[in-house]
């Protein structure tokens, strides 16, 4: 098996994950597999090493008005941003043979990589709105913390490099049972921060939870964004660590 741990790939953002609508392959399997792909040749199927910092650039999240999740992408990398758009596989038959389709993960949210500055000349162009009756783009704001310049209202939400690397990293993977899930319908077991050693999602680091009747690794890019992996088993990871550290200074604290 390749170790390729201490690389941190990522899609390339213009790409879709790198994949069109029907990738036409077959479904692949939900549990390991043999090896993790290299850099190489994850920058020939549209995924890409891990981003770079750039200056003042941000990853934030945008909410996109319903049913225009592509429209929204044309848009934004007319005007020569870097955005993301996570993608989920799903199984079809079709003339009797499995094959994978794609469709949005999460449709009602684009990431854009760009300055405040940016952002904001992108939210207020005209085209955004001509002849239209709603707004194609709206930010998305972080209600756990208050302006500086005006406590009584919130900032764009951005994301962290390092989350968004992870996050980018998990929804890369072309596994169909890779599934969005809310806080209500998992329970974290103590002491559970992983990084998975094995396997396609080798590399992720998130919580260990139980979901339709399977172990799997939740990754939470922020609060109501969960994303789940396929099943992973106990031998395909190890604490993080790291995070059991700084949960354990934090308990101190307290």
């Amino acid at each position: 098996m390749e170790d390729t741990t201490n690389l941190s790939p990522k899609a390339d953002a213009s790409l879709y994950n790198g994949q069109p609508s029907d990738t036409g392959l077959s479904c692949p399997s939900a549990g390991l597999t043999s090896r993790t792909p290299s850099i190489s040749e994850d920058s020939r199927n549209g995924v890409s090493v891990e981003n770079v910092p750039a200056g003042n650039k941000q990853w934030f999240v945008l909410r996109v008005s319903y049913g225009r999740i592509d429209k929204a992408k044309t848009f934004v990398e007319a005007k020569g941003l870097e955005c993301y758009v996570p993608l989920q596989y799903k199984e079809v038959r079709k003339q009797g043979k499995k094959r994978i389709i794609t469709t949005p993960l999460l449709p009602s949210l684009i990431f854009v990589h760009a300055s405040a500055e940016q952002v904001e000349a992108l939210l207020h162009d005209n085209k955004v709105v001509a002849n239209e009756s709603r707004a194609l783009l709206s930010y998305y704001f972080n209600h756990t913390i208050h302006r500086q310049d005006n406590p009584d209202r919130n900032p764009p939400l951005t994301i962290q490099d390092e989350a968004m690397n992870n996050f980018i990293r998990l929804t890369s993977v072309k596994n169909p049972h890779i599934i969005p899930v809310t806080s209500d319908n998992i329970q974290f077991k103590l002491g559970d921060n992983i990084v998975v050693t094995e396997g396609e999602f080798k590399g992720v680091h998130g919580r260990v939870a139980r979901i339709a009747g399977q172990q799997r690794v939740v990754v939470e890019l922020f609060d109501g964004c969960l994303v789940a992996t396929a099943y992973v088993p106990r031998e395909a990871m190890r604490k993080n660590i790291t995070q059991v550290v700084i949960a354990t200074k934090l308990n101190m604290i307290r």
